[in-house]
């Protein structure tokens, strides 16, 4: 016979590893003072239980050439930047993780998704565990009007939400969110990590048995006083992180986990009075505020799944007041530029160890592609000598330690991006010259080190 043990174990908030002390730092994701004390209960043998295992009854592995491989069926939300995230649409059945900052508009953009398919005839319930239906109406009412098979229900504990979800039957439900739903069989308080955990395998169970796609809403908090999504990743089929400032009007829609369909997509979205549109010409967006002819402002072009995306790189390099000139990077990876300024003042010569260097991608985006080193060395030198990079010219290539530029993945997705922006030239690697013989109307220089592309803007 089992009987229950009560006891308590540590969890760190930013990844959900257990311990039994508590600890400074969390040896899985090295955050420090993450690790919060939560009562768990245990199941134990008694001691008059045989001990043994369980026989296995009728159930039998299956031949894998029995299994029928149909390919999966999927709604289109209607909103293309999000069914390009999600691989062409939801898949019924499935469990998505949307994950992102408190207010940054995760539940403003699945309303959107929720009207949009119901409008499809799709019967969809929307869950909520953080606003009144008073509330939900009046977001709602600024994205416009719904119709029928749209449903709201404001509930947290998971027994009941099981049981409307069987009856109800719908297509496709909502949590928002998951940080608020409570299983009365976990001792714990509701956001706690092992809330958080146990209640998303409730309904991973209740996706997979009733057929039904759930998404669900997590948030992240960089104080770490609430459960992280961080912690579900590998219960859920799909994740997607709500990236972007509160203050700036674009965010970005990525995709990072997805059993069906590509990790490299992203969506982009402009916040606006009436929620979430989609920008379906980011490169167009992200280069606008170009100004003309400045020095050490030059265009790049980096793929994000089969997209390609031109955005502006900005540098600044200018005479230290200090002893030890100061590095700043924005967008980009800090270690990466202070690797490309050694080679600049290896390779060319140029005393930047006595400049402060400050680099920038425009627009938001946090890009870590090492297609985009060229163009941050063009940037970086066309500031130091205050010479301009042609407003017409596309730059892209990966830079090693010799100051060797190598060829890129996609290089001919990239100039016929350039092109149809209307670039009038592109400095690329040699390596890629072979695949960009047959384009036309736009001038391609071809570059074996960064010394033949710097010449492209000195004198």
């Amino acid at each position: 016979m089992a009987k229950s043990k009560a006891t308590s174990a540590f969890f760190c908030q930013n990844c959900g590893y257990e311990s039994s002390k508590w600890m400074g730092q969390c040896p899985a994701c090295h955050t420090w003072n993450s690790f919060v004390e939560e009562r768990i209960t245990k199941s134990q043998v008694s001691s008059s239980g045989s001990g043994k295992i369980k026989p296995a009854g009728n159930v039998k592995p299956v031949e894998l050439k029995e299994i029928s491989g149909q390919k999966e069926e999927r709604f289109a939300t209607g909103i293309e930047e999000f069914d390009r995230v999600l691989g062409g649409g939801i898949v019924p059945g499935s469990l998505t993780l949307v994950g992102g900052d408190p207010g940054i508009g995760k539940s403003t953009l699945l309303l959107q998704v929720c009207k949009r398919l119901a409008e499809a005839d799709k019967e969809v319930l929307y869950i909520s565990g953080e606003e009144s239906l008073t509330q939900i109406k009046m977001r709602a009412d600024r994205i416009g009007e719904f119709r029928e098979h749209f449903k709201l229900l404001t509930e947290v504990n998971l027994g009941v939400i099981s049981d409307v979800v069987r009856n109800a039957g719908p297509e496709i439900v909502v949590i928002d969110s998951i940080q608020t739903m409570y299983n009365e069989e976990v001792n714990a308080a509701p956001g706690s990590v092992s809330q958080v955990r146990e209640s998303t395998s409730v309904l991973l169970q209740l996706a997979k048995v009733e057929n039904i796609a759930i998404l669900i809403v997590g948030h992240v908090t960089k104080e770490g006083t609430v459960a992280g999504p961080r912690v579900l990743e590998h219960m859920v089929d799909t994740v997607l992180y709500f990236e972007g400032d509160k203050q700036d009007i674009y965010r970005i829609l990525r995709g990072v986990k997805n059993r069906f369909g590509s990790t490299n997509e992203i969506g982009v979205f402009e916040m606006g009075e009436s929620g979430l549109a989609e920008v379906k010409n980011p490169s167009e967006f992200l280069i606008s505020g170009k100004p003309e002819g400045a020095s050490g402002s030059v265009v790049a072009c980096t793929m994000e799944g089969t997209r390609p995306m031109l955005l502006e790189v900005q540098a600044l390099v200018c005479d230290t007041n200090f002893q030890i000139p100061r590095r700043q990077a924005t967008g980009c990876d800090f270690n990466r530029m202070n690797l490309l300024i050694a080679v600049i003042e290896k390779r060319m010569r140029m005393p930047l160890g006595r400049e402060d260097a400050y680099v920038n991608f425009a627009g938001g985006m946090r890009i870590f592609e090492p297609a985009t080193d060229l163009a941050v060395v063009m940037a970086l030198v066309s500031s130091f000598r205050n010479k301009p990079v042609p407003d017409d010219m596309l730059v892209f290539g990966e830079v090693g330690l010799s100051g060797e530029v190598r060829g890129v993945s996609m290089a001919k997705q990239r100039v016929m991006e350039a092109r149809k922006l209307g670039f009038k030239s592109c400095v690329v690697p040699f390596a890629n010259a072979r695949q960009l013989m047959d384009i036309q109307d736009i001038t391609i220089h071809t570059v074996k080190n960064i010394m033949e592309a710097i010449a492209l803007i000195s004198d």
